[in-house]
């Protein structure tokens, strides 16, 4: 497997961290974490010079109390703390790896090559780009040659050699390249597939997809005085004899002359093509369309208020989910040799037409004083958007597609009969809440007739195998979540991610399919993503701790084989900087049976008899998001951040509330139909934790968290107002019913089913309960959360008389912000907040 894209973060530290269980007091995780700063690696596996400088470098700024953290280096553009690989890939002699690196100061990228066996990397020239830019190629058969697009042109490479023909040089956009089992090439532009004869060069259109209706199926009907222009003059029927006799003359010349295509498939007016995958053999096509409509608002715009022009310039918005319209995939399979259109039915889907929200429906319906009658139709059904979720076997006899409720309640794996032109289920996952957008992955084993594919079934995500005809088996089980699931070339053995040793520890494993043998490939401890090298003998790995920034390692799939780094992108600066290494800490729950894992910061000379400590408490976003994990977290401003607020004897704690990913179905679905109220209640316990646990002063602890931590910063307050003593919520959700569909319906259905979910878990609904200092922090140009919703809070504080707020503007930035004066401005306020109030 060459590829496996996962962005790295633009971020680096020094110090190791170590976890902790429930029980362990604050001088334990402070022990430890200054004595075991030799765990830098976390692995004993690598084994580097540049870990033995960085372990010398923590000891020399141990003794160093001289170097303070300043917002205003932290908050500066991020390329002083060093540049991490990106979109990693493996080069085609199984020896050479190849990744992106940002340029410092610009916001261009360069690739660089590197042989695994070299400490230096070199920079990829612009004139031999379309060489080695092949991180999506497909293989043939043989494993001979690979095709992949450069530019949006189509490029074969003779692996033995090297050599690379260029196929197409135009300006039009030609993608999803294939081998056919004929040995030819296939591609599309556009809505038209087309395949390329290697040997004559000759080039076949194969289909040709029409957003309009047939010519053949439409009669236009004439009104009444159309009727009698025809009747009564001549002329005009003249016309219309004439146009028939050109119309039947070209359809008769297509039919018997062998040198024109009849390749066109009229899909209908006013359609939008979703997905379609065509067979390796060349002869068959899946097509999924839906309405044309846009995903846009009609009437809903953004303002820019800082244009280039110096007008306000007006953005299109997405829809709310209260706003947002059902759909419904058609799903066909079209014949490319007969030119058959066949629709696929969902009837056969089990549970295609169960009405799954009555509970929902009649609680909503009991508080309006009415009588939900619960009754059978058919459901809105789609192609799951998910990656590759129509998978041909190789032979091109067999193809499976993935499906999901518009309702989010059920997922199908399916195939389609090819002989009887119908939808086979293999396989529903149902979930009362809502089904993952994780954990989707499958495909075909070996042999013709057994699917591969995720499930949470179980609670985990774990792997399983189904023969087409045959019941399914359970390949992988335990407590913890599979994922990046890799099939060997030889179609024996998988290669995965997963969580087996500890919530927030992901190492690379391998289970033999006939045998169902287990046994881990890495041991390097914090988080790891990985590519297998094309001859399944070598895993490229991005290997990061919590104080460790990602950076790339090679290790063969040997037992005894050591895990081999081959980038250093850390800054001296950086290095130079007295970071503070939070320790993952088990707190316990007052709620469940399960602990709630946290980043626990404390200061260096923590003592549990001196004054009581000030707090921070930091929420991530997201919500399905971990943070509290071994490895290097994308939040690297907030982790400087808080080590700044260390160093100035605050305790920071943030935790991986119930929501949060990595631990589980029910963890991430405990909060369906209620958002706010379980994770605010593992925030409480984490308040409690502090005051136990690090001597800390519970009238002295504030709260901040940005998107769904703006959100959760926002019911804390509201709901628990002796919860924290000030906090603050940035690109904050106040109303739910104003956010995306996508997102939203999963996890609270829709307003007009689940009125009651949205009110109970939208902030708007609580702000009289505000009694403590709060900032909002607000992007104006933000099309993922509006700043609609913070005009619309800031309002109904003011009708509420409220005093206790302010508000900063933020005219340029988008959700995620980007200029560091900005991002400056903001932290000054937070800090400001918390100097103020703590």
């Amino acid at each position: 497997m060459k590829i496996k894209i996962l962005t790295a973060a633009i971020s680096l530290s020094l110090v190791a961290c170590v976890t902790t269980t429930a029980d362990q007091s604050a001088e334990k995780i402070l022990d430890d974490n200054y004595s075991n700063n030799k765990s830098v690696a976390a692995a004993k596996e690598v084994k580097t010079i540049a870990i033995a400088k960085a372990v010398a470098l923590k000891e020399s700024l141990s003794a160093n109390n001289d170097l303070l953290i300043t917002l205003e280096q932290i908050m500066s553009d991020p390329d002083w703390m060093g540049r991490s690989p990106q979109s990693w890939y493996w080069g085609d002699d199984n020896q050479t790896i190849f990744y992106k690196q940002k340029r410092a100061g610009s916001p261009l990228s360069d690739l660089y090559r590197q042989a695994t066996l070299d400490r230096e990397a070199e920079k990829v020239k612009l004139a031999q780009m379309h060489v080695v830019s092949d991180r999506n190629a497909q293989r043939n058969k043989a494993n001979t040659h690979e095709v992949y697009t450069f530019e949006g042109n189509v490029f074969v490479k003779e692996l033995a050699s090297l050599d690379v023909q260029q196929l197409t040089y135009t300006s039009a956009y030609e993608y999803s390249t294939m081998f056919l089992n004929n040995g030819n090439v296939a591609y599309r532009v556009g809505n038209k597939f087309f395949e390329h004869d290697l040997s004559s060069n000759k080039i076949i259109e194969l289909a040709n997809l029409q957003l309009k209706k047939d010519p053949k199926d439409s009669e236009e009907s004439q009104s009444y005085i159309a009727s009698e222009q025809h009747d009564l003059i001549a002329y005009v029927a003249l016309q219309k004899r004439n146009s028939e006799l050109r119309k039947n003359q070209q359809e008769k010349l297509k039919a018997q002359n062998a040198t024109l295509t009849k390749s066109d498939f009229y899909l209908g007016d006013n359609k939008r093509i979703n997905h379609a995958s065509l067979s390796p053999n060349g002869d068959k096509l899946i097509v999924s369309i839906s309405s044309g409509e846009s995903s846009q608002a009609d009437s809903d715009t953004m303002p820019n208020y800082i244009a280039d022009d110096g007008h306000i310039k007006a953005e299109k918005v997405r829809q709310r989910v209260a706003d947002n319209r059902q759909y419904n995939d058609e799903l066909f399979l079209l014949d490319l040799k007969s030119g058959q259109k066949f629709p696929l039915s969902y009837e056969v889907l089990p549970g295609a037409d169960e009405d799954v929200l009555t509970s929902v429906k009649t609680e909503n319906y009991q508080r309006e004083g009415k009588v939900y009658q619960s009754k059978k139709s058919p459901r809105n059904i789609h192609v799951m958007q998910a990656n590759s979720p129509i998978q041909w076997h190789e032979n091109g006899k067999q193809v499976a597609v993935l499906l999901e409720a518009w309702d989010n309640k059920d997922r199908w794996l399916t195939t389609v009969n090819l002989m009887e032109n119908k939808l086979e289920s293999q396989h529903r996952l149902h979930d009362d809440a809502w089904i993952n957008w994780s954990f989707n992955e499958f495909g075909w084993l070996k042999g013709d007739n057994t699917l591969y594919y995720l499930s949470e079934e179980t609670g985990y995500s774990h792997l399983y195998s189904k023969n087409l005809i045959g019941k399914a088996k359970q390949l992988t089980r335990g407590q913890f979540e599979i994922s990046d699931v890799s099939l060997t070339q030889d179609k024996s053995r998988f290669v995965f991610k997963a969580n087996k040793k500890h919530p927030g520890i992901y190492e690379i494993y391998q289970v033999d399919i006939k045998s169902g043998q287990f046994s881990a490939l890495t041991d390097l401890g914090g988080m790891n993503d990985y590519a297998l090298s094309p001859d399944d003998s070598t895993l490229l790995i991005e290997h990061s701790t919590v104080a460790m920034p990602p950076e790339l390692y090679v290790k063969a799939l040997k037992d005894d084989a050591t895990a081999i780094r081959l980038t250093h992108t850390v800054s001296e600066k950086f290095l130079s900087m007295p970071w503070t290494a939070p320790s993952v800490v088990a707190v316990p729950s007052s709620y469940q049976d399960e602990p709630v894992y946290s980043r626990v910061y404390l200061p260096k000379d923590y003592d549990k008899t001196a004054d009581k400590n000030r707090a921070v408490m930091f929420s991530h976003g997201a919500g399905y998001l971990q943070n509290s994990h071994l490895g290097w977290s994308g939040y690297f401003r907030e982790y400087m951040f808080h080590s700044m607020l260390v160093q100035q004897g605050y305790v920071v704690i943030d935790m991986d509330y119930r929501a949060s990913a990595g631990y589980g179905r029910d963890w991430r679905t405990a909060i369906y139909r209620h958002m706010g109220k379980p994770e605010v209640q593992d925030m409480r316990d984490g308040v409690n934790w502090l005051v136990d646990n690090a001597n800390v002063d519970r009238q002295r602890i504030g709260t901040y968290g940005g998107s769904y931590g703006g959100f959760l910063t926002l019911m804390s307050m509201f709901t628990q107002p002796d919860l924290f003593q000030s906090g603050s919520a940035l690109r904050l959700v106040s109303d739910w019913a104003y956010y995306n569909h996508g997102y939203t319906s999963n996890i609270l259905n829709t307003p007009g089913d689940d009125a009651i979910a949205y009110e109970r878990s939208s902030p708007i609904y609580f702000a009289e309960g505000l009694e403590k200092p709060l900032l909002i922090n607000a992007p104006m140009v933000d099309d993922n959360v509006f700043f609609q919703d913070t005009v619309r809070l800031v309002q109904r504080l003011i009708e509420l008389e409220k005093q206790n707020f302010e508000t900063a503007i933020y005219p340029v930035e988008p959700h995620g912000f980007v200029q560091p004066s900005s991002w400056l401005d903001e932290y000054r306020r937070i800090y400001k907040l918390f100097e103020n109030t703590l």
